[in-house]
């Protein structure tokens, strides 16, 4: 059965696409792009390096836009971010039988609702699947044994997350310091390969 997993480039996302990939599925790994910065390079790269077949999901810039005027109303991420992440799952669900990503049992967005996930999976007949029965800890730990990670300040050349285009759609509207006061800096695990001796 053919597997979607919205991909990062992250150790969660991957994680996913691991577990999926050897449970025998065939898997596809999706980065959803809205034309506004190719924030879809780094995650491309990992997927590369890991073996894995990547796609690039063209979506539309007004997903995005619709997301930023929320975020910008709130004066905080959440709900634009929960947002977006809906609408993408939506585009992502044609011609695969799982879409999955790699959401934590303590993530708190982006989040879906047990009759948001029972929705989804009734219109489009596809099974939802993720990682909320791991925590932060349990992804780290997993994480470090199958994958050579680079941990780093985020920046628009290493993450793929739909932050790095929310917030170059809000620095080219509002400018920098809204952009910055929104996301603050913060750290982040991506990965570069296999650890020795894995593979997919």
């Amino acid at each position: 059965m053919k597997a979607a997993v919205l991909y990062s480039g992250g150790k969660d996302s991957s994680l996913m696409a691991v577990i999926l990939h050897r449970l025998g599925y065939q898997v596809e790994l999706l980065t959803a792009n809205f034309g506004v910065y190719p924030s879809y390079k780094p995650a491309k790269e990992a997927a590369k390096n890991l073996g894995f077949s990547h796609r690039v999901l063209r979506a539309d810039k007004t997903l995005l836009e619709n997301a930023v005027s929320r975020i910008l109303e709130d004066g905080y991420p959440n709900q634009g971010i929960h947002y977006l992440h809906r609408q993408i799952l939506e585009v992502a669900a044609s011609g695969y039988g799982v879409v999955a990503d790699g959401v934590r049992r303590d993530d708190r967005v982006p989040r879906l609702s047990h009759r948001e996930v029972a929705s989804f999976q009734d219109r489009h007949g596809v099974e939802y699947i993720n990682l909320s029965g791991f925590g932060h800890r349990t992804v780290n730990n997993l994480g470090k044994n199958l994958f050579k990670l680079k941990k780093e300040p985020t920046n628009p050349h290493n993450n793929s997350d739909y932050e790095i285009e929310i917030r170059h759609l809000i620095r080219e509207k509002k400018g920098i310091k809204i952009a910055e006061s929104l996301f603050p800096p913060h750290t982040q695990s991506r990965v570069i390969g296999w650890r020795e001796n894995e593979s997919k």
